[in-house]
């Protein structure tokens, strides 16, 4: 395969056991195809100093490797104000002057999944716009969406299809959405292969719908279910010590932790990725939530 995988983390904060795991699903899956791997940092908000910097070291520490270049989101705005543009000129955005609030409250659009854009500015006049902006009200720029719903293929989940709505573009402080930035940068990154985690499947439709509307190619994708806490609820640093620093504070290794990520993966006593990528196989992957008790996770006898 001549294109690239890749694992695109937020740093703001420490990747804590559920992000390595899936960082390591999304480097199997890459190098078992024979594909490269990239890595982006998704900085457009939610920033904390030294984060980014940590989350590679973790990555390096249980033996990932990657392509020199590491991109970052903020250093990319011009391809996003670009893409913005195309759609304008085709006349597929519209200003939505709508508060967070006011979303939630009003109905949801027809056909769209719970708290979908409804719709409210889509047909405002230029009289009804022009008095929103001298109200001061900041506009968020929207897709004008032009169905309700997309079909994807998913390697682990088939054939899916998922509501569309009309997804935001560009935030009312003048930064990309997610979704516009996300498509942008794995099309010219030449990704074409998505490995992420499964919470993120219903927002894919958009994404593979708007990479259509720029004339993008859209990826392959496979989301890998989460890594859950005792209650069920999805993972988080609040659940006790869940990072690789925190682990090793409590005297573990790198390789001791690499080793559970293996065994959650289906591959007990498996030490190095290199180990892991002969062995690996997506069809035997669990289908199921992994859940982690950070109390007593690691047996010393069971992880070398």
């Amino acid at each position: 395969m001549s294109g690239y995988g890749r694992f695109a983390p937020s740093p703001s904060g420490d990747l804590h056991l559920g992000n390595l795991r899936t960082a390591l699903l999304a480097w199997l899956f890459a190098r078992s195809t024979g594909r490269g791997f990239r890595m982006r940092i998704e900085d457009l908000d939610r920033v904390k100093a030294g984060a980014a910097e940590r989350q590679l070291a973790d990555l390096a520490a249980i033996g990932l490797d990657w392509d020199p270049l590491v991109v970052r989101q903020s250093e990319r705005l011009d391809l996003y104000r670009a893409a913005i543009e195309r759609l304008t000129a085709a006349g597929l955005t519209y200003e939505c002057f709508c508060t967070r609030r006011e979303i939630q409250q009003a109905a949801t659009a027809p056909h769209g999944p719970m708290g979908a854009y409804p719709g409210t500015c889509r047909d405002l006049s230029e009289s009804e716009r022009a008095e929103r902006r001298a109200a001061g009200r900041p506009a968020a720029l929207r897709l004008r969406a032009a169905v309700t719903g997309f079909a994807i293929t998913d390697e682990l989940h088939g054939d899916y299809y998922g509501a569309v709505d009309d997804l935001v573009l560009r935030r009312g402080d003048g930064l990309p959405a997610y979704n516009l930035a996300v498509v942008v940068d794995d099309a010219d990154q030449g990704i074409d292969q998505v490995v992420r985690g499964d919470d993120l499947l219903p927002s894919t439709p958009r994404q593979a719908y708007l990479a259509t509307l720029l004339g993008l190619p859209i990826p392959r994708y496979a989301h890998v279910p989460l890594a859950l806490n005792t209650a069920g609820q999805r993972l988080a640093k609040r659940d006790g010590a869940v990072t690789l620093r925190d682990r090793i504070a409590l005297g573990e290794t790198p390789a001791q932790v690499f080793a559970l990520l293996a065994d959650s993966l289906g591959y007990p006593a498996v030490t190095t990725p290199a180990e892991l990528l002969a062995r690996f196989r997506p069809e035997n992957l669990p289908r199921e939530p992994w859940t982690l008790d950070p109390n007593g996770l690691l047996q010393p006898s069971s992880y070398p």
